[in-house]
């Protein structure tokens, strides 16, 4: 099994607006591609004044699976993640084999 881990860190000033929108949109648009098989949205603990941070991860079953939604569907869904919220997040992904 492949975990796809998204850790995004959100400006307070959005916090509220994307944490529905993530909810609500972006990871059942991502879960919709039929490529996951299962999905964890986790808060990290932290202590940080100027936002928190996330940890979003996604389970596949192989990494052709992971490959073909690096294909044809990542761009566009973070383009709509960027477009909305640019300059007021910062993220990294991880790629990662279950044992």
């Amino acid at each position: 099994m492949i975990l796809y881990n998204v850790t995004v860190k959100i400006s307070n000033a959005v916090h509220d607006d994307w944490l529905k929108w993530m909810r609500e949109v972006h990871i059942p648009d991502v879960m919709a591609t039929g490529l996951f098989i299962e999905n964890k949205f986790c808060r990290i603990f932290d202590d940080q004044e100027d936002g928190t941070t996330y940890a979003i991860q996604y389970y596949t079953k192989d990494m052709a699976s992971f490959e073909e939604y690096q294909n044809k569907h990542a761009k566009a869904l973070q383009k709509e993640h960027t477009d909305r919220y640019e300059n007021q997040y910062f993220a990294f992904r991880t790629l990662m084999e279950v044992l």
